[in-house]
């Protein structure tokens, strides 16, 4: 019985007779054809299988390969059912995860035109409604967003005095740009999609993502820096989750540039999407959004490189007053804390500023700083740079700063008619001495007792003056008699004593009158 059974057993084919078991196995394959794979045909399909898991890895990373369908990347959308059109849409975006070196025009020319065309047809995809975000596709826009955008600048070699791009100084332009700017329009349409799940973005456009997009900004591409103001604007917008963060960041960039660098591209743009921003604060102002003003947007007037931005600083320090005219007095105090001395540009820049925070200022505001202020615009209105005299006259043209200044005559009268008195003696230049002469006229009308007081205090210093100055005169010329009458008593001596080499000490002469 037992022999029976192990005849029945197939037997153990010896590695001399794998040709002959070949053979077998050939012979039985075509018996039974019909039941059983071929072994040949099997390692064939097999090997196959290998290709396309490779070319799935390549397409389809590991993280995002399950549950997705391999399909061409080389298709259009119009070829495939719509059934396929989402894993296509996957596939394209991994294809454009491939990076070409753009510096050289001649190299890789077809791969990087196949790469741009198959990013614009991604963007028409997008563009037509037809895609539906789910998790793989955020993920895979999200990981080729990131392997085409974030890169680090390579040195920058600018003059030690430029905070960045200056009026003088020719932008660089990116050479991928071609590339950049087809990624920049999808990640847009995919941050402004209507459909788009948050809760399910978040997770790949999260705090990092973020911190990535904003150290773009220091590209020397305004192109590329515009496309990331709108971006980030867009994600500011839509990600209310991400908006602390987004506010602290930015702060963090301006800190790093006031106090550290003096050097960022985009300062620019990131104060243009703040202006944005702070024009949609609540009120009343959180005290968070007080310290964004005091600590980051007042030291931004220190730079030298303010020129390049002060139009967008201006507003976003302009919203915050609009918001709560309190604020106003600080923001005059910070003004006048970073005052440029002897940067007549700069002058001019915070004067205009200036105009535009005291017509939103109130009565209480001004008097809180109409000492410290006035007494610099007596300096501005004698400066002998003449568009800074020009400006800081042309402020008592503005209502509501004369009606302040009406309302406040006693005091601000004294501070700066000083300076009206010296221009109208001295200054040089015939436009900034007919601007004098009509604020005196105005004043005149204002209060002319005011003006007469002024007028005879000024006569008083003056001939105090005159008579300060000759007691100085006589002074110096009887130190000067004694100092005479000195060195001829030390030559007498010296002669009388006969040797040349031998001086005979001579006491020092006393001034009877007190220098």
């Amino acid at each position: 019985m037992i022999k029976q059974i192990l005849s029945k057993l197939p037997k153990k084919v010896p590695k001399s007779d794998s040709s002959d078991s070949a053979r077998s196995d050939s012979s039985n394959t075509t018996t039974f054809g019909n039941v059983f794979q071929c072994t040949n045909v099997g390692s064939t399909i097999s090997s196959k299988l290998n290709v396309v898991k490779r070319v799935s890895s390549v397409v389809f990373p590991a993280s995002m390969s399950a549950g997705v369908e391999a399909v061409d990347p080389g298709l259009s959308f119009k070829d495939v059912s719509n059934t396929q059109k989402q894993s296509l849409f996957i596939s394209k975006l991994n294809l454009c995860c491939k990076l070409y070196d753009m510096s050289d025009p001649d190299k890789n020319t077809a791969e990087q035109d196949l790469k741009r065309q198959t990013l614009l047809e991604l963007v028409d995809f997008v563009s037509s409604g037809s895609v539906k975000f789910t998790e793989p596709a955020i993920a895979a826009l999200c990981k080729m967003c990131a392997t085409n955008l974030f890169r680090v600048f390579p040195p920058k070699f600018r003059t030690s005095t430029s905070g960045g791009e200056t009026e003088d100084e020719e932008p660089m332009f990116d050479p991928a740009w071609s590339h950049l700017q087809v990624v920049y329009d999808l990640l847009l349409q995919f941050i402004n999609y209507n459909s788009l799940d948050v809760k399910l973005a978040k997770a790949h456009v999260d705090h990092a993502f973020v911190l990535r997009l904003l150290d773009l900004f220091d590209s020397e591409d305004p192109r590329e820096r515009d496309c990331l103001k709108t971006i980030l604007h867009r994600i500011y917008g839509k990600f209310m989750v991400h908006r602390p963060f987004i506010r602290k960041s930015v702060s963090n960039i301006i800190y790093r540039f006031v106090f550290e660098t003096e050097r960022h591209n985009g300062i620019a743009e990131l104060l243009e999407i703040f202006g944005s921003v702070i024009s949609g604060f609540a009120l009343p102002l959180k005290e968070e959004h007080k310290i964004f003003l005091w600590r980051a947007l007042i030291p931004l007037h220190k730079p030298k490189s303010v020129g390049i931005y002060h139009q967008q600083l201006t507003y976003c320090v302009v919203q915050f007053v609009d918001k709560d005219q309190r604020l106003a007095s600080s923001v005059i105090k910070g003004l006048l804390k970073f005052w440029p001395v002897t940067n007549s540009q700069k002058e001019l820049m915070f004067i205009s500023e200036l105009e535009e925070i005291l017509e939103m200022a109130s009565m209480a505001e001004f008097q809180k700083i109409m000492v410290p202020l006035f007494r610099r615009m007596a300096c501005c209105l004698n400066s002998s740079h003449y568009q800074v005299a020009e400006r800081a006259h042309l402020l008592w043209n503005n209502e509501h700063i004369l009606n302040l200044i009406t309302q406040n005559r006693q005091v601000i009268l004294p501070l700066v008619f000083s300076a009206l008195v010296h221009n109208a003696r001295s200054h040089w230049n015939q436009a900034v001495l007919n601007l004098t002469q009509n604020i005196r006229k105005m004043l005149s009308q204002m209060d002319e007792e005011l003006v007469v007081a002024c007028q005879r205090r000024i006569e008083e210093e003056d001939s105090s003056a005159s008579a300060a100055a000759e007691r100085r005169r006589v002074t110096w010329e009887r130190i000067e008699a004694a100092a005479a009458a000195a060195s001829t008593s030390c030559v007498q001596s010296s002669s009388v004593g006969g040797g040349g080499d031998v001086l005979v000490p001579v006491k020092s002469a006393t001034c009877s009158v007190a220098c």
